[in-house]
């Protein structure tokens, strides 16, 4: 009988749930990139830390690194105990886990493409929160918006319908505004603007499956942009939201709503600088300034890439947004101040204080603007401007503090320094033309000011965040994702601007915590990664009714729980998964009743777009990087410092011994690409021998310089394939008649003439074994050909202050680019630009670019 019982225990104690695990190691699940930083966050219930850890091959179970644990942090959150495990100088590629103590992570990746498809991926929210025609459902919503309110002083009575169709819902409500919607769309553009070879096109304009020639990024921030042309008419009228609280009548999927007493209508609040309706309050709006300088420096962003990117401009919804720039800062002066949202029935808004960010933004976007779409520029007037405001808020206040209202300090960081510090330190660097002689004295210390209030917000948050293991300085307030997400924007800007590697670990300690480095172990962005702890319960009609997928959103993050504690309406509808992770700091939950939390937002989103770009471009991701145009190859690796001189000639040649002569001196090697009349040319042999004897790349520009499509359709083809094929054969027959060449390498690479082409010129062009290539837009460096009589004259100040400017503003600079020069101009041209080279060389050389041949370039010779 003793021997029944002991075996009936054994066989109790074999059945025993295990022990609750008391110790546990949080990563960042998209994985880490090879030479990057990589640090995960031990953390446990009890007080005795770690003192070591074990990387872990993920496939063997074999250790490959052991490292040492940080000394410990000591309590955070839910936690007794906690240190940070830094195995950073581990780079090999694969699959891994963590092991410290009885703690073991999840797998994890190391590899160049880790962040890969990331800001593709959150793109599909945003094309789910489109209103009109929507196109997740393929159907259409609050196609009657909507009536005017507020506007009878500017000649709209209350009710008079206004067409305001399109747009994003704002987040898992319906109703929509113009200031997260135009900081969303602002973006999307940046992150098109700087990290153009990030973005795929599987998309039509509509959303639709379907590719039309454009990044799908283009396509999304040019439905924001349609909508923003229908909420600023006219130089007179600005709208600032559709919609209001009244919304949030009980959850549905996106259709007609007739919560507002004008049947499917919604009202439309105009931006009058004066205070609106907020339930039994009023709002605090002060002036127009917030709502209009957001405004601008969409139309001036979306103006500079008309005018410098030809696919951008391909999918414009206008030809021309210069004059609508103007109107919008016109308008944010007609009375300094904010514009708050209005609302009716509960206490909720968008309470932004603060609107010089926003005109110091607007200001410095029409400064680069004008400079690459005027002759001369604005002789520094906008710059200045733009520097006056920066002054009067030089530190976004939440930085460094424990809270802030709703949106109180909104965009969250100050936009606007970053262009502004590029502006002012190439301004200091470049030509000066126009430029006063006082303004460019005091243009150093400037952009040296203006880089040193982003570097103060930082410190500030850094002093918060040294104090605990997850670097955590950024306060659980309302969206605090969205504060995260910016901050790590902040981070990444100031690193560019400087090189100044200080916080580095900080920055990518705030982009770690959004996927999954936190105390809850989950990533906060809905199916990202696949294989990952994600939201899955978010407050969204579209999971909780409809029980589809929001893949990509942006969930609002964790709140204090004082805060948490304090909100109305909240209930959770099942058992908190992460309640033992609570505490009295802060709560999240995956749970769609937690609307404070696990709300995703649109414009959230839209700047974790921008971040991922940043950090997949910054990961050298594939090998073979380059852009494509039209099936042209129009940039190399934009992750390699290295850089094509690209020139062009079919008449003129007068600059063609100078080049070659600033070349040799140089010791650099260029890409010459003429026509076959060129190269046939008496006058030209020469010339010819000694391009091609100094070792540089000869190839075709055609044969006679044919105009192979229509300037304005450029679908619509001026030749047949037969005469593109004899054409382009007789250039490769007059090059060989006096280029030495045994490897034909010229038969490898065509430069198509006027640098003008289309799908079916680089297909038939790839029939024959060729890749079509062309210039990278941006610069202005392809219009010095131009002569004072065009009304596209650039003088040679203008264009070596676009290129001097590109290669400081964007993230990665000039990297992979082709710069095309011509080989010689027109006589009437007497400013000639091709004798800027020797500096242009030099100044390119300074900032550690090396010069390649475009078939080295490419890597394909």
């Amino acid at each position: 009988m003793k021997n029944v019982l002991i075996f009936s225990l054994l066989l109790l104690s074999a059945f025993k749930p295990a022990s609750e695990p008391t110790a546990w190691i949080r990563i960042n699940q998209l994985g880490y990139t090879p030479g990057g930083i990589k640090v995960a966050v031990w953390c446990t219930k009890d007080s005795v830390a770690v003192t070591s850890f074990l990387l872990k091959d993920a496939v063997s179970g074999k250790t490959v690194f052991t490292g040492k644990a940080s000394a410990g942090f000591g309590k955070y959150g839910p936690f007794a105990q906690t240190c940070r495990l830094n195995f950073s100088t581990w780079h090999k590629p694969g699959r891994y886990y963590l092991e410290a103590g009885a703690a073991k992570s999840p797998e994890f990746t190391i590899g160049t493409d880790v962040y890969k498809g990331t800001a593709d991926f959150c793109l599909r929210y945003m094309r789910q929160q489109r209103s009109g025609f929507n196109p997740f459902l393929k159907d259409s919503c609050h196609t009657h918006d909507g009536y005017a309110m507020y506007a009878a002083k500017a000649g709209v009575p209350d009710s008079t319908h206004l067409d305001v169709v399109g747009g994003w819902h704002d987040a898992s409500d319906y109703l929509q505004y113009s200031t997260t919607s135009a900081n969303a769309t602002y973006h999307l553009l940046a992150a098109y603007r700087d990290f153009p070879g990030v973005f795929g096109d599987t998309k039509q304009s509509n959303g639709l499956d379907g590719n039309n020639g454009l990044p799908d990024i283009v396509d999304e921030a040019n439905w924001g942009i349609q909508w923003m042309l229908k909420m600023f008419p006219d130089a007179q009228h600005m709208y600032n939201q559709v919609g209001d609280d009244r919304d949030h009548m009980g959850m549905r999927i996106p259709k007609e709503d007739n919560f507002y007493g004008r049947g499917f209508e919604r009202p439309v609040y105009f931006v009058s600088g004066e205070i609106q309706q907020r339930g039994k309050f009023m709002n605090n709006t002060t002036g127009t300034s917030s709502t209009a300088g957001k405004f601008a420096s969409v139309f001036a962003l979306a103006e500079y890439l008309n005018q410098t990117n030809p696919i951008f401009k391909k999918g414009s919804p206008l030809s021309s947004y210069y004059e609508k720039a103007f109107e919008a800062y016109k308008y944010g002066l007609k009375k300094p101040g904010v514009t708050q949202t209005a609302s009716v029935k509960s206490p909720y808004i968008y309470a932004e204080d603060n609107w010089t960010d926003d005109m110091e933004l607007a200001a410095a976007m029409l400064h680069q603007m004008i400079t690459n779409t005027k002759n001369g520029g604005d002789n520094g007037y906008y710059m200045l401007q733009a520097y006056n405001y920066a002054q009067q808020e030089p530190i976004t206040p939440w930085l460094g503090t424990d809270t802030a209202k709703h949106y109180q300090w909104y965009p969250f960081i100050n936009l606007g320094h970053y262009p502004l510090a590029q502006q002012l330190t190439d301004t200091a660097h470049g030509p000066h033309t126009g430029y006063s002689s006082s303004f460019i004295k005091a243009v150093p210390s400037k952009s040296d000011t203006i880089r040193d209030y982003y570097r103060q917000g930082i410190e500030r948050v850094w002093k918060k965040a040294s104090g605990n293991a997850f670097y955590r300085g950024v306060p659980f307030i309302w969206c605090s994702n969205n504060l995260t997400t910016s901050f790590a924007i902040q981070c990444y800007w100031y690193r560019q601007l400087t090189r100044d590697q200080s916080f580095q670990e900080l920055e990518q300690a705030n982009f770690d915590w959004l996927f999954g480095c936190n105390p809850w172990g989950t990533s906060m962005v809905y199916g990202l990664p696949a294989s990952g702890d994600t939201p899955v319960d978010p407050h969204s009609a579209f999971t909780h009714i409809g029980k589809y997928p929001i893949d990509g959103g942006l969930v609002d993050g964790p709140v204090y729980t004082s805060i948490y504690s304090g909100l109305i309406g909240i209930q959770l509808t099942h058992d908190d998964e992460y309640a033992p992770f609570q505490s009295n700091l802060a709560v999240y939950h995956d749970d769609y009743g937690d609307y404070s939390t696990n709300e995703p937002t649109m414009d959230g989103t839209a700047s974790l777009i921008y971040l991922l770009a940043a950090k997949e471009a910054e990961s050298g991701g594939a090998k073979n990087n380059f852009i494509k145009s039209h099936g042209a190859i129009i940039r190399g690796d934009s992750t390699q410092k290295n850089i094509a001189l690209v020139f062009t000639a079919h008449d003129f040649d007068d600059g063609g011994n100078y080049i070659a002569t600033a070349l040799k001196s140089a010791k650099v090697k260029a890409s010459f690409f003429l026509t076959g009349d060129f190269y046939a040319a008496a006058k030209h042999q020469a010339l010819i021998k000694k391009l091609n004897g100094d070792g540089h790349f000869l190839g075709s520009h055609s044969n006679h310089h044919l105009l192979y499509c229509d300037w304005d359709k450029r679908d619509s083809l001026l030749v047949t394939k037969q005469e593109f094929e004899q054409d382009l054969e007789a250039s490769f027959q007059a090059i060989e008649k006096r280029v030495s060449d045994p490897k034909q390498s010229y038969r490898r690479f065509f430069l198509p003439p006027y640098e003008w082409f289309n799908d079916s010129i680089a297909a038939w062009s790839a029939e024959k074994g060729i890749q079509l290539v062309n210039f990278t837009p941006g610069t202005l460096s392809n219009a010095d050909y131009t002569t004072p009589s065009m009304k596209n004259y650039r003088n040679s100040d203008v264009i070596e202050q676009s290129i001097r400017q590109y290669e400081m503003v964007r993230p990665g600079g000039l990297n992979g680019f082709l710069l095309l020069i011509h080989l010689g101009t027109d006589a009437e041209r007497t400013d000639k630009f091709y004798r800027r080279l020797p500096a242009l060389i030099r100044y390119l050389k300074s900032k550690g670019y090396h010069f390649q041949r475009v078939d080295e370039l490419l890597n394909q010779g």
